[in-house]
Order: structure tokens, then sequence, then C-alpha cells
């Protein structure tokens, strides 16, 4: 209370007061009875077992905080008539969550049959981690949400990527002392030092300190408070705390703390605004510091259980079997006064709901956790504007990501006034050839500028920051508020975010099943920079595994592509960055490329996702081809292509096709991906009987495993990275690893039947080729003429 009146607050008034506590305590009552209760939710009688759940599933220690954030929330969103998100960090709290999404409403709109009543009540209960119901946790399922939370460390960077662009919306965001522990979200701390105060929202961390995780303290919870607040001031935050564990003294500070934290964000962002202030401001926070499992059982079994790791989830876990726990069950239910707070009907009281918002100001129904609502199509300008001219194959050269660059420049200056588009990665924006776009916008930077920096913006819409986990989160947050954007990464380092892009794949995934959910911007890697030419940063900068790890996912929502050229880089790029709902994958090479087609063709090329390519190989139609040549990825093609030049040399009798795939899916059978070919397509391009020679990008068993379905599969012989890699020159990388044009070659005469007797010179000739190159490099340390200076003569 001095606190407040220090500050010039008002304190709340009794009657703010008690409809404050009703929310918190009906949102308590329900989190337990979710968790506890599959009938008698009003306990119009005695509890007995068969009302209790045969699994008792679900996390209790921090919803009682969770409610009182959702709570405070309340208030202040109504009386300032905010726009606001919530991100819940410990989002296996999800009882919470779904509790106050009942009690404002937005559960029942969303899902009719659980009414707000005593009908809709026991159906709340009996679904929660039920056969045929909802997950324990915060999930797509769950109004109001965009952060699922079971994995922890995410939650700060989704809320400044929902922040973003979004200068009316401020974002709180609950973050739990155990996650706080976790890399990413120690990353996430720095995001306020991009976060443009004029052009985006504002995001109001609130740190949980409930003491402990599932089975051990938390490291911040046990910091003298002073060393905190050093910790989190020099992360650029004024914190202000909130500590207790008596109910009306916790409130009264909460509420003083919300008050003074948003009129601080008012005033940062007014003076900014109105251009009387260029500094980087010191953003308030909440540091929460109440009970884990505070208001459940205070001892079980003799055991504490209130304020320590045992309320971490089901305090008390025998209670079909065991009548004291069932009579403490009761006995805590009834601890919240469920009859002040529902009536006969199951219906909140007017007091429970007094300070909770209407319509879209709920947090339950803000149209920024339902992103798709708000989506606008992209503007994607011509290709025909950017696309390089080819006249013939392979008699010209560009970087493709350079010229990509150009396009995506294009749409920053397109996006210039909605300011829907961003462009993240991890400082590789100019290494990956993108920096085109620095003539349409700057980097987004609030923290000092040197007279040296290049391209530094306050309100910057490319985000650099050495950390893929914050790049990762902030796109997914700012995609899932209904915006666009793409993720350029070297490839060996996107790994990074593996576990990222997997939940995020769940999570499209289940979004796709719920027809409330509007869909949203697909999340779009472009990864360069690759296994190939990654000769001069060696063996820790090659590793072309990605792809592997995204098509083990839901193939509904994952895609990959590998373009082999500019204007098929083009062509992939225009289809990913208008589609919704997927997570796409395209890797290309930023270094100089032999350009394969015209624009018209790579259209054509991409929408088939396979194809023959008649200019390269030798049918005229008379017979099937002796060969396929397959390939897939940028340099693969390349060293086909070689191949199939000294093939229609030193074999000119042999029919060789050579067939390019971009999309990878494609090779999946159709029953598998949607993506996939019939059998039929397949069989002919591939044929079911003849050799299949193929070079591939990444890792040669993917295509193995992609079409081991096939009938030809037993003629499937599959070229690539097979984890050889150093510092050594860009030839030599393919040739270790047994993909270059001379081991092609020999393949070919080793597996075309009868063909190895007669082309025993020809096979010769390319192993000396290959020993004749060893001995180059090592001499002269680049790579031979003949390879450097090559080009397409077909």
């Amino acid at each position: 209370m001095r606190k407040v009146m220090r500050h010039g607050r008002k304190a709340l008034s009794r009657e703010e007061l008690g409809s404050l506590d009703a929310h918190w305590r009906a949102a308590n009552y329900l989190a337990v009875g979710q968790i506890y209760l599959m009938s008698n939710a009003l306990l119009k009688e005695p509890l007995r077992p068969e009302h209790i759940k045969p699994r008792l599933l679900g996390h209790w220690g921090t919803s009682p905080g969770l409610n009182l954030v959702h709570t405070h929330l309340n208030r202040v969103i109504k009386a300032r008539d905010l726009s606001a998100l919530c991100i819940w960090g410990p989002g296996h709290g999800g009882p919470a969550v779904l509790a106050n999404s009942w009690l404002e409403g937005t559960y029942s709109e969303t899902y009719p049959d659980v009414s707000r009543d005593a009908v809709g009540m026991n159906r709340l209960f009996r679904q929660f981690s039920f056969p045929g119901g909802v997950p324990s946790h915060v999930a797509p399922e769950t109004p109001g949400s965009i952060h699922e939370g079971g994995e922890l460390g995410y939650s700060l960077a989704h809320a400044y990527g929902a922040a973003l662009d979004n200068p009316e919306l401020v974002v709180a965001c609950v973050i739990g002392d155990g996650e706080a522990e976790t890399g990413p979200l120690a990353a996430s701390w720095h995001s306020n030092k991009l976060l443009d105060p004029v052009h985006d929202g504002a995001v109001l961390p609130v740190l949980h300190l409930n003491g402990y995780k599932i089975a051990n303290p938390t490291v911040l919870a046990r910091l003298p408070r002073g060393e905190l607040d050093e910790l989190l001031r020099g992360y650029g935050h004024e914190p202000l705390h909130v500590t207790g564990d008596e109910p009306a003294e916790v409130h009264r500070a909460m509420a003083a703390a919300m008050d003074l934290a948003l009129d601080r964000i008012a005033a940062i962002q007014q003076d900014a605004r109105a251009g009387r202030t260029t500094e980087r401001p010191r953003w308030p926070m909440i540091v929460l510091r109440t009970p884990k499992g505070w208001t459940g059982p205070v001892r079980v079994d003799g055991e504490p259980v209130e304020g320590t790791w045992r309320s971490h989830q089901v305090p008390l876990s025998g209670v079909r079997d065991n009548p004291e726990h069932l009579a403490q069950l009761e006995q805590w239910l009834r601890s919240y006064r469920p009859d002040e707070l529902f009536d006969e009907d199951g219906r909140p009281r007017p007091q429970v709901l007094a300070a909770v918002p209407d319509g879209d100001r709920r947090l339950g129904a803000t149209p920024h956790a339902n992103g798709g609502l708000l989506l606008r199509d992209l503007p994607v300008a011509p290709l025909e504007r950017f696309a390089v001219p080819v006249d013939k194959p392979g008699e010209t050269l560009h970087e493709p990501t350079r010229v990509l660059g150009d396009l995506i420049a294009q749409i920053m200056q397109d996006t210039a006034g909605r300011r829907d588009f961003r462009l993240v990665g991890p400082d590789e924006t100019a290494s990956n050839r993108l920096q085109a776009v620095y003539g349409a916008t700057g980097k987004a930077w609030q923290a000092e500028v040197l007279p040296t920096d290049e391209h530094l913006a306050r309100d910057g819409r490319v985000m650099e920051i050495l950390s893929e986990h914050c790049c990762q989160g902030w796109l997914e947050g700012y995609l899932l508020t209904g915006r666009h954007g793409l993720f350029s990464c070297y490839e060996a380092f996107v790994h990074i975010v593996d576990s990222m892009v997997g939940q995020h794949v769940k999570w499209l995934r289940t979004s796709r099943q719920l027809p409330w959910r509007a869909p949203v911007a697909s999340l779009n890697y472009l990864l360069t920079s690759h296994v190939w030419r990654q000769d001069h940063n060696g063996f820790s900068h090659q590793d072309p595994g990605f792809v592997d790890l995204v098509l083990n996912k839901s193939p509904e929502v994952v895609r990959v592509y590998l373009p082999p050229d500019t204007n098929t880089l083009l062509s992939v790029a225009d289809h990913v960055l208008r589609s919704r709902d997927y997570v796409n994958v395209v890797v290309a090479g930023k270094q100089p490329c032999f350009d394969w087609l015209s624009l018209d063709e790579a259209r054509a090329h991409c929408a088939r996702g396979a194809g023959a390519w008649d200019w390269a190989g030798t049918e005229t139609g008379e017979r099937a081809p002796d060969v396929v040549l397959a390939c897939a990825g940028d340099v693969p093609t390349q060293e086909v292509l070689a191949a199939a030049g000294l093939l229609r040399r030193h074999l000119p009798d042999l029919v060789v096709r050579v067939v390019n795939v971009v999309d990878m899916t494609r090779l999946m059978p159709q029953e598998e991906h949607p993506h996939g070919m019939p059998d039929f397509e397949y069989d002919a391009l591939f044929t079911t009987d003849k050799p299949v020679i193929f070079a591939y990008h990444g890792y040669p068993w993917l295509v193995h495993r992609l079409a081991y379905r096939r009938t030809g599969h037993a003629n499937l012989h599959v070229r690539g990275y097979r984890e050889f890699g150093t510092t050594t020159t860009p030839f030599d990388m393919v040739v270790r690893n047994d993909l270059d044009r001379y081991r092609l070659v020999m393949d070919v005469v080793d597996r075309v039947p009868g063909l190895g007797v007669r082309a025993v010179a020809v096979r010769q000739a390319m192993a000396d080729a290959r020993t004749r190159h060893h001995a180059w490099v090592r001499e002269h340390g680049v790579d031979m003429p003949e390879v450097a200076d090559w080009s397409w003569t077909g």
C-alpha cells in the first residue's frame, strides 16, 4: 500500500478487491476441477471416488500464479481499453488458461457444447487431459493462445515477435522461473534492444518466481533480490516486485504494479512517437513471487506440498483409493467457496465477471491470437522484373540468392506503409547475398550507434541477432499474429532450432484441424551457405540434415525445395511467400551458379516438382533410356550435367535421361504426402527397371527412405554428403563424398548391365581424373582447370 501511494496510484476499492479475488478464486476452482473431476462439478453432493478421473493429469503448481496474472490483466484491459495478448510461458499450466477462457465466455463461444453453466463446467472438467478431449497444455485448441509452452524457453521471443509492427498492442508474457533457466530465454531478454517504441507494440514480461521446477529449486528464485535486480536492469528492464502469500495484499500490490508498468509503457511510447526522445528506454517488468501451488494442500501425507516442488503436477495423487486424499480434495475445492462464485445453474456470478473485458478485448477473443483473421496477401512483384535471361542452358552464371535479394527488397518497399513483412537471420543477411534489402529498410537497432556502423535503423525491419532461437521465436510470434516473413540462415546452423520447428509444425497441424483458426502465413526458411560451398569454413559448417528432420514431420504441413538455379529459386520463393499454414524449407546457393532454365521453364518445372530435362539427356524417343541420371540441388545438378556431358562424349550410343527434382516430397508415394507422385507417374519418369544414379544435395539415405516403396527402388543408387568434410576446394568436397562427375560416370558404367566390360577404358579414365584431381589440389590449392573452367556444351 505504501508503494502504491508513493507513486500516486489510487488503491483498490473494497468492491474492486472483492471482484478480483472472486475471479481469481473461481479460476483456481476451475483449474483444480479440470485436473480431478469428471462429474459433480459444482459439488452438489459429497465427493465420491466415481466423481474422480481414473488418470490424474495436469499441472497445478503454476496455475494459481497464471490465474492471478490473467485476473489482473482483465482489470487493466477493461479500465484502459487495451488491445492485449498474453503469452503463457508455463504453457503446461493449461488448466488456468482454459479456466479463464471459460469464465470470460470465449471458450463457450468457440465450443458451444462447453456452455458457461453447470453442464458446460462438467464438460470442461471431463475433457481436460481425457481421451477425446483437450491437451493438458495451452495448445492451438485454446482460444487466445499462440504459444504451446510444452517445450520451455520461447515465450519471450514469441511475445516480441507478436509486438513487432503492432504499435497499439500490449503483449504480456508470463515467464516461469524454470523456463528462465533456458538459453533461448536468456538470449530473448535482448529483444528489447530491437523493439521500436514508435512502430512496435510493447512487451510486459512477468517473471513468475514460484521457486521450483518439477523436482528442484530454480536459480532466479534463489538469487538475493539485489542481485536479481542487477541482472534484470542489465537486461534493460526496470523490475517492479510483487511478493506475498496473503491474497488481499498480493492483489493490491499486483494492481499497483500493473498500473505503474502500463503508465510507464504509455509514457515511453508517447515520448518516442512525439519525437521527444530517441534514447533506448528502460522498459518495466513485473517480478511476481508467490508460492508454488498457492492455495492448494499445505501438507499431504505429512509432507509439505504448497510452496514446494511437490505441488508441481498433481498434489493429491491417490484420491480414488485413499479416503483421506478424497476428503482433502473436497476441502480444497470448497475452500474457494464455489457457492459465492457460481449460481445454482453454474453460471459465474456478476462479481466474478465485473472486471472481465468485453468482446475482442478479452484475452481469449483477441484476433491477434488468431492471426489469420488479420492476414493480408503479401504483395509479391512480378518475377519478370527479376528473372535472369536464359537463351541457352548453362551459358551464364548468377548468384541465386543475390537475385532473390532484389525480390525481397521490393517486397520490403511495397510493405513499407503496412509493415507486415520481416526478414530475420543470425547476422548473415549480407553474407547470404540478400543485402539489397538495405535499400528498402535497415536493420532494427535501438542501442548505441557508431560511425562505422552500416544500415542500422530504429524502424528497420531486418532482424539480426546471433541467436537462431530468437530469430525463430520472433518470426513465429510475427506469423501467428497475422504477418509474413522469411528466415535466412546458414544451412548447418539452422539445426539449432530443430526442436522449435518441430513444435511449430505440431501447432500448424493441429490448427489446420480447427475450423475457427484462420490460416496464417507459412514459416519460410532460406538455407544457403550450404554444405557444398562451405569449403572455406570447413567441417563444422557442413551439415545438410535439416531437411531430413523436417521431412520426418507431418506431411500435410512440411515442404522441401531444392531449386537448381536462379529462376527456379525465384519461382519457388514466389510460391512459398504466398502460401499458408506450411513450413517451407528452401535450400539454395549464394555462389555463382549456372542458369539452366528460363523463367517460363522454371515455373513449369517447379509446378511439376520433378521432371526430365530433354536438352540434357540423349533420348530421341526411339528407345527407352539405358540409365537415368537424377539430381536435386544446385551442385549435384551441375555434377550430373557434367557427367551427362562426359557420357555423351565417351559413350555416345548410351541413352541417358536427366531428371531434376525441385520438390523432394515428389519422391514420396501419393498416399504418404500430398505432393507425392502416383506410382504410374514415378515409374514413367524414373523407369521400373533401369539403373537410377541419383546425385542428392544432402544425406543419401533420405532419398532411399522417401522412395523405398517404389517399384524400381532396387535400381536406385544415391550419392550425397557422407560426412566427409574439411577446409578444401569446392570440387574436392564433392570428390571426397563421391558425388563428383567422374564418380557418377563410373557408377553408370558399373550399373548399366553389360556396360562394364565394354566401357572399361572409360571407367579407368574417370578414375584417373580423380587421381589427377587429388594431386592437383594438393599442389595448387585450387581445382583443376577442366573443372574450374567447365561449362555446359550439350
